[in-house]
């Protein structure tokens, strides 16, 4: 059976390859809207194809509906089978550049045989399109343009990068006349490791609308506009991002907050509660639906709070909703997630006796002024050359610096806790780069793979496994190596790392560097499930590094974690009680 997406996504490629193909346009209107029947409804599609009942979603005829049974019962449609004998994968990436339309696709399909973007560009760069009819000089570089925004659209970004343009749009956006408020929705808001786009949401009176908007525009003058009307801007940013800013009254507000934070598979679960109670959700609001034509009241939100409330749930912070269980667990209770004012320092930080920034008491003074109680050192062990791994007698230095200094006290008054630690690379068979006799006089250890990522699935588990059972390991370091947007993780079998960690008393951290995010929140949910109390390190190498811990605890917030699941939060003697208990 295929997913929701999967079916919609044939609806739409149906309806523009027919519309290429000179159809009739009712019919392509026609797959046009089941596209959006399909998209928008809480049916249980499956059902519905199983028992032969598509045609009861208005929209959907019997011809459409045979097409979605077809594609769900055998995976293909023979329509648009025959279209794409005609046209080749390539016209459906086409009609997604700006300025080209089915009509001008066809005839660049005809004329010039032209069939992937990479060969419109060429054929725009050698200027081959000036004599169609229809196009033009300008043609050819609002295409070109085109084709360029189109592929830095495509881009995904990190969270941090994303974060940083929106909090700069939305910051200015409340400095304007007439806003009531404004925030940052979608993936963004959910805490989502990697961004595709940034969504902002503002709300404001009709009156005050169209001059909040020639504000915003005038703002974004650098940047490039991709449309403007009554009511939304889309733009790209300078950094690639495409920007979508709504603007919405007071009342819709807080269903419009709610729905376009999504996730698209959360509101599908909401809106189905919603019919439940006899009413429909939208981003517009409650109106009332009961098949039985029973009244109901419809209820009055004032703020997104009051929406799940009026459905029998607590509220959900932004960062569950992802169709995990959330909505279910609400009917109950939820946890009360891990804030970063909950955190009382971190571990797994670097300095310059290794490849870090700045020095152990530069690292030192930064913590105190975030206000932590504790910082861990954790430079790099010997293996490690290109990142200046230290020797046995340069950790025996440290340990030795790092004991004088906690005995001192503090200028400022502010006794701080520096835990002595080190990143110990795991070798090939699992052993650890260090022998036991030195790492036994460390408060903790963190275990990490940084080369010969090569490996089957077989031989990365066991690798970290057998490290873990190392009695002096004590956290699991960025657990599958991965890179975000550069690179995969080594094959790991996650399951059984978290079992490990979990039946010999260790932790697994989450590396809050923003390239890494590892372990992932997916698992995280897991590994608390399993009892495995997690760190949230920043992987600083430098002062400002020490702040990326703030997308760790995005991380841990979207992998249900309460303070009590988190190192960080315990107090001293508890992480030195839990750390020693290794060695035993």
């Amino acid at each position: 059976m295929k997913d929701t997406g999967s079916i919609v996504h044939l609806l739409d490629d149906i309806s523009i390859l027919m519309e290429v193909n000179g159809d009739n346009p009712f019919r392509v209107r026609a797959y046009r809207k089941a596209a959006q029947v399909i998209q928008s409804t809480t049916e249980d599609i499956a059902a519905l194809v199983k028992n032969k009942t598509l045609t009861t979603l208005n929209g959907i005829g019997p011809g459409i509906a045979d097409t979605i049974t077809e594609f769900c019962e055998s995976g293909e449609s023979k329509i648009l089978n025959e279209l794409r004998k005609k046209f080749p994968d390539g016209i459906l990436e086409m009609l997604k550049v700006s300025g080209l339309g089915p009509a001008k696709v066809r005839i660049l399909f005809d004329k010039l045989d032209i069939k992937t973007i990479d060969e419109l560009q060429k054929a725009c760069e050698k200027h081959q399109l000036q004599n169609l009819e229809g196009f033009g000089k300008k043609s050819e570089e609002n295409i070109l343009q085109g084709i360029f925004i189109r592929r830095r659209a495509q881009e995904h970004h990190l969270y941090p990068d994303a974060f940083s343009s929106a909090n700069q749009i939305v910051s200015f956006i409340h400095t304007i006349t007439g806003v009531k408020d404004c925030e940052y929705v979608g993936s963004l808001r959910r805490r989502k490791e990697i961004i595709g786009d940034i969504d902002i949401l503002v709300c404001s009176s009709e009156k005050e609308r169209p001059a909040i908007l020639q504000s915003i525009l005038d703002h974004l003058k650098s940047e490039k506009i991709l449309a403007h009307g009554d009511t939304k801007i889309s733009c790209i940013l300078e950094n690639g991002i495409q920007c979508d800013i709504r603007i919405v009254n007071e009342k819709e507000y807080p269903f419009a907050l709610q729905y376009f934070t999504g996730s698209k598979e959360h509101n599908i679960e909401l809106r189905s509660r919603a019919n439940s109670f006899g009413l429909t959700l939208n981003e517009y609001g409650f109106s009332e639906f009961d098949k039985n034509k029973q009244k109901h009241k419809i209820p009055d939100c004032k703020d997104e709070k009051a929406i799940y409330v009026s459905l029998g749930l607590k509220y959900i912070p932004p960062e569950l909703r992802e169709g995990n269980g959330e909505i279910h667990a609400a009917e109950k209770s939820l946890p009360i997630l891990v804030e970063e004012k909950d955190l009382k320092g971190a571990f797994h930080c670097h300095t310059t006796s290794s490849d870090g920034l700045n020095t152990l008491e530069e690292m030192s003074a930064e913590a105190q002024k975030l206000g932590w109680e504790f910082i861990g050192f954790a430079d790099h062990s010997q293996s490690a050359v290109y990142a200046g791994g230290l020797s046995v007698q340069k950790v025996l230095s440290q340990i030795d610096f790092i004991d004088r200094l906690n005995a001192k006290k503090d200028e400022n008054g502010k006794k701080l806790r520096r835990f002595k630690g080190v990143e110990c690379d795991i070798l090939p068979d699992g052993s650890l780069d260090y022998p036991d006799s030195l790492l036994k006089k460390l408060d903790y250890v963190v275990v990490s793979i940084h080369g010969k990522f090569k490996m089957t699935e077989s031989e990365a588990t066991n690798r970290i496994i057998t490290a873990l059972k190392n009695p002096y390991a004590s956290i699991l370091g960025h657990p599958t190596g991965r890179l975000l947007l550069e690179r995969d993780g080594y094959p790991v079998n996650l399951r059984e790392v978290i079992h490990a960690a979990a039946d010999l008393g260790k932790s697994i951290e989450i590396n809050a560097h923003p390239s890494r995010l590892d372990l992932d929140w997916r698992w995280v949910r897991y590994a608390k499930e399993k009892g495995v109390p997690i760190c949230i390190n920043p992987d600083a190498h430098s002062i400002r590094g020490l702040h990326d811990i703030t997308y760790g605890v995005g991380i841990a917030r979207k992998g249900w974690l309460e303070p009590k699941d988190v190192v960080n939060t315990w107090t001293i003697g508890t992480i030195t009680s839990f750390f020693k208990k290794h060695k035993k």
